[in-house]
């Protein structure tokens, strides 16, 4: 390999091009090895630089299988409160529960200013949320944002948490009064 180097040096561009048994190829391989020594790196063959990766490889699936037991991630650093909230409703299998009562809770941000003055949430059974609105106008008018309201939900909450929303209108006041009714309907009135 020396006197490759040699060889390089000592020729100048012209003679290099003038020299039939000259490969212009095998000089700036021999050349850019120069350089990488120069700055000192080291060459690796093939079969080296594939057993490298492999342990590089294993070393980051090892990583990943590690448990979430711990009480610190990467067995180092305390984790805030919020992760370790979040590692235990994920371990213990409580996101259903939490969603669902994300979804009484959070319902102004959720549904938005608006619809949360006119509209309360009442119970939430097998991912069916039961709405009373305050009007048979905002009734109607949740009726057909719900398909709107199902996609935020989707969003923010989960896929499948919420998969449909009953609206109800408003309750009408009682006429029974004392112990003799009459039968019928009672007064044709919305209420709202």
């Amino acid at each position: 390999m020396n006197r490759d180097r040699d060889e390089v040096q000592a020729l100048t561009p012209h003679q290099a091009s003038a020299d039939p048994e000259f490969d212009a190829a095998h000089a700036m391989l021999n050349r850019m090895r120069l350089i990488a020594e120069s700055r000192g790196e080291a060459r690796i063959d093939a079969k080296r630089a594939a057993a490298i990766a492999d342990r590089q490889a294993a070393a980051r699936a090892q990583r990943a299988q590690r448990t979430e037991s711990a009480m610190y991630d990467n067995g180092r650093d305390p984790l805030g409160i919020g992760a370790v909230m979040d590692r235990l409703v994920r371990n213990r299998g409580w996101t259903s529960p939490v969603a669902v009562g994300s979804v009484l809770t959070e319902w102004d941000a959720l549904v938005g200013p608006q619809v949360a003055a006119h509209c309360r949430p009442e119970s939430f059974e097998a991912s069916t949320v039961v709405v009373r609105c305050d009007s048979s106008s905002w009734a109607t008018q949740l009726r057909l944002l719900s398909h709107n309201l199902l996609k935020t939900f989707d969003e923010k909450l989960g896929h499948g948490v919420v998969t449909s929303i009953q609206v109800l209108g408003p309750q009408a006041p009682s006429w029974r009064r004392g112990r003799r009714t009459v039968q019928g309907r009672g007064p044709r009135d919305t209420y709202g």
